[in-house]
């Protein structure tokens, strides 16, 4: 079985999984304690691990920086509806989290930014599902 774990540093770990279960996913309480918390982004396959920046300092020598100033990754979701993105996003922003531009949406494929309170980028999109088996031409051309 392959899984995805993707380690986040926090400043306010109650902040965050207060955040990350706002927007829809779950807190897998058997790996949560008071230095980290397992997000449930898809059952079985892909989670987020929220660390205290402290206990995230464990795991490297190198300094951590601040992803609200230097971003260094952005974590792409891709939901079901153009719908589902605008109401996910809606969440996030009442529970703290911030958008930093405009949604980009190129037809067949429609994606918003949003910032965790710590400024860790997600990006919550939707694509067709024509252009997500076939590519985005064979969308295209179902539109012309």
């Amino acid at each position: 079985m392959t899984a995805m774990f993707v380690n986040l540093p926090v400043t306010d770990l109650e902040r965050a999984k207060a955040f990350y279960t706002a927007v829809g996913f779950a807190i897998n309480p058997q790996f949560t304690d008071h230095n980290a918390a397992c997000v449930v982004v898809e059952d079985g396959h892909s989670y987020f691990m929220i660390l205290v920046r402290e206990f995230f300092q464990t795991f490297t020598d190198k300094p951590i920086g601040d992803p609200a100033v230097n971003p260094s990754v952005s974590t792409s979701i891709f939901l079901d509806s153009r719908e589902q993105v605008d109401a996910t996003v809606a969440d996030g922003l009442a529970a703290g989290g911030t958008e930093g531009q405009p949604a980009s949406d190129y037809g067949f494929m429609y994606q918003r930014q949003l910032a965790d309170p710590d400024g860790n980028i997600l990006e919550f999109g939707w694509m067709d599902p024509v252009a997500a088996e076939q590519g985005p031409e064979a969308y295209m051309s179902q539109q012309a």
